[in-house]
């Protein structure tokens, strides 16, 4: 039958376009732009990336913070943004300038069921955590693992920001009814955040991997263009829960897609748990030091 089953409702299309024309929604930042034409040219020489950065100083302090993180694994403290674009190159400092920016785009203010801090920080450890995992397990874009880890729950944040009447009943049915919040999402706006965080890479024309990483972070193995990196997202999501640092309330019951361990030749799960637990000291180190 003709109206039988529908690969997606009506009510989804109507969704889907009426984020896609939030007339406030926000273009990509300037500095993306600007930055991204520089960083492509190798040419371009290492202080004019670190003058146009430099007129940002809240930028400045947050790339530096993110360099210095001992998460990222560079042998030596980075003093300064030139010193930086040095020793991370053109690739890593565009990844970390398109995610800061974007973060810096979608701030929101704290409510009832929102804390900004709690959120980002998440975000901020999970990105850092994703880019050590890569590096790990010998996934060579671990700048583009960097910013899928910071943009993960994007969707969450535009939810609370653009949906917020939506946004509170779905945190409502969790609390007074046990649900969890992807069945609330799906109750309430037929959308789950992943799912709008996919929508907004493709309005963004962000690379196809990213938006894919942000779609299955919590069901990697469905990915069909780079299961690795949904798979070093998922993970690093789901150590911030298991290792209770840096979590996130929307991640409560968080499961592992087991699909992960040979995905990324960890072995089995008791090899994967001691992987997980030898990040733990790092992880608290840069909770003393977040920058959101």
């Amino acid at each position: 039958m003709i109206n039988e089953i529908k690969e997606e409702s009506l009510e989804k299309i109507r969704r889907k376009s009426y984020l896609l024309n939030i007339r406030n929604l926000p273009p990509i930042p300037n500095v993306i732009i600007r930055l991204s034409q520089l960083l492509d040219d190798s040419m371009t020489p290492t202080h004019e990336i670190g003058r146009i950065i430099s007129q940002d100083q809240a930028l400045t302090t947050k790339i530096l913070t993110v360099a210095n993180s001992p998460l990222y694994g560079l042998p030596r403290k980075v003093p300064s943004i030139d010193f930086a674009i040095l020793v991370l190159g053109f690739e890593q400092i565009k990844q970390i300038v398109i995610a800061l920016s974007l973060i810096d785009t979608f701030k929101n203010d704290n409510s009832k069921f929102w804390n900004r801090k709690s959120f980002w920080t998440h975000s901020f450890i999970t990105a850092l955590l994703s880019k050590a995992i890569a590096s790990d397990t010998g996934y060579p874009k671990t700048g583009e693992a960097f910013t899928a880890g910071l943009l993960h729950d994007l969707g969450i944040s535009v939810l609370q920001k653009y949906f917020n009447k939506e946004f509170i009943e779905i945190n409502d049915l969790v609390t007074s009814q046990t649900m969890s919040f992807h069945d609330a999402e799906l109750k309430v706006l037929d959308l789950t955040h992943e799912e709008v965080g996919r929508i907004l890479c493709d309005k963004w024309n962000l690379p196809n991997a990213l938006g894919e990483s942000i779609f299955c972070h919590h069901k990697p193995s469905e990915a069909k263009e780079n299961p690795e990196l949904s798979s070093i997202i998922h993970l690093a999501d789901y150590a911030t829960q298991v290792l209770d640092l840096g979590k996130f309330i929307w991640d409560e019951n968080f499961g592992l897609d087991e699909n992960v361990v040979p995905l990324l030749k960890l072995g089995n799960k008791e090899y994967l748990d001691k992987f997980l637990e030898s990040y733990k000291s790092q992880i608290k180190q840069q909770l003393e030091a977040s920058i959101f």
